[in-house]
């Protein structure tokens, strides 16, 4: 029994964390240049193509079993503790 992730799950995750992104990327370059018009710029234009990119990369690893781990629902009665996981 495994769970997917949905489409608009995925979207929220990458949504949040390229708002966090934005506001780094805007403090590094205006620290940098000391220019609010080339922070702005920069943090814009750098994050419409790395969302996108972010969405596709989350959308691809919910097709990726590798790393993943399958765990039955425990039974009642289970007498051996283990919680349903399988040794093997």
């Amino acid at each position: 029994m495994s769970k997917q992730e949905s489409r608009k799950r995925s979207l929220v995750k990458a949504l949040s964390y390229r708002a966090i992104i934005v506001c780094l990327d805007f403090l590094a370059v205006y620290l940098l240049t000391g220019t609010f018009k080339a922070a702005a710029g920069f943090a814009i234009v750098s994050n419409i193509y790395t969302t996108i990119g972010y969405f596709l990369h989350e959308r691809a690893w919910t097709h990726i079993t590798w790393g993943t781990v399958t765990r039955d629902a425990p039974t009642s009665g289970c007498a051996s503790g283990a919680g349903g996981i399988s040794a093997a």
